[in-house]
């Protein structure tokens, strides 16, 4: 603890190591040739099958669009409409910052894919497409941080509080957040304006990325790539939470954790060395026996 993992490179993306389906880190683009989207699409003709009575909802938000970007600009529309904010209002905001930008549709394929691959309870990839808030949140960001870097704050921020009240996530539309990221059930998650997220990072609901008081500038965490952030952890303050380390439920970290390490506690302190590779793919929780008495 007390150090940084020694790098001041630009959060890169590292490299998806399992998958039985499309790698997150190999994103396609929509149209033809698209797997992720041809998972979606199989996974709703099978429901629509075997479930009549969802039939209208999946060709409504499903089946009846061409490219996964049409299908959630749709489904997010249906989401977040309410108040001043109306369901057309919503599909263009969201579908211009789709066709602007297709880093987002990357982003948001290899989102799919890791809550795919991390949530067991995740049927196929339609079930976090249609019902996992975590998800809906997550991409509703990426809209909302693409106003922000476009100069449109004002829009931004209205569009991120609508996302908050409907979802219970709490993103400030500044916060750069990669791709291949799992967000596990979402509810109180909050991370702040400085805020940093790399690539293939997993957090479980509850988990704030905050500051540490009335500080302006840089002041949150810089979480790089392969990170797991148990269930309920405050990270707080400008630290660094080094590549491939994993912090325990619960856990306040105030400082800088190496890479490679667990930290568990209030205040977090290191528990054990030499994590695993990318232990946010793992999804492994269980902290090592405790030997210090």
């Amino acid at each position: 603890m007390g150090q940084s993992d020694g790098t001041d490179r630009p959060f890169t993306c590292a490299p998806e190591t399992r998958s039985d389906g499309p790698s997150a880190s190999q994103p396609v683009a929509a149209g033809e040739g698209d797997p992720v989207w041809a998972g979606v699409r199989a996974a709703a003709e099978e429901v629509v099958a075997s479930e009549p009575l969802l039939a209208s909802v999946l060709h409504a938000t499903v089946l009846a669009h061409r490219t996964l970007e049409d299908a959630l600009s749709f489904h997010l529309s249906s989401k977040l409409s309410g108040g001043i904010m109306s369901a057309v209002l919503v599909r263009d905001i969201v579908a211009e910052a789709f066709h602007d930008d297709r880093a987002i549709g990357a982003a948001l394929r290899a989102d799919l894919v890791a809550f795919r691959e991390r949530d067991p309870a995740s049927l196929n990839y339609l079930v976090p497409l249609m019902y996992y808030k975590g998800y809906h949140a997550l991409e509703s960001h990426r809209v909302a941080h693409w106003l922000w870097r476009r100069g449109r704050k004002h829009l931004a921020i209205s569009f991120q509080n609508r996302v908050s009240e409907v979802f219970a996530v709490d993103i400030h539309p500044a916060a750069v957040v990669g791709k291949g990221v799992f967000v596990d059930h979402g509810t109180g998650i909050v991370v702040g304006e400085t805020a940093v997220v790399d690539d293939n990072v997993s957090m479980l609901h509850e988990v704030t990325l905050g500051g540490t008081g009335r500080d302006r500038g840089d002041r949150h965490p810089k979480v790089h790539s392969g990170v797991l952030i148990g269930v309920g952890a405050k990270l707080l303050g400008n630290i660094h939470i080094g590549e491939n380390a994993k912090v325990g439920a619960g856990s306040v970290v105030l400082s800088d954790v190496p890479p490679s390490v667990t930290v568990a506690g209030v205040p977090a302190r290191i528990v054990s060395r030499d994590n695993e590779e990318l232990p946010a793919l793992r999804m492994d929780h269980a902290l090592p026996p405790d030997d210090s008495g």
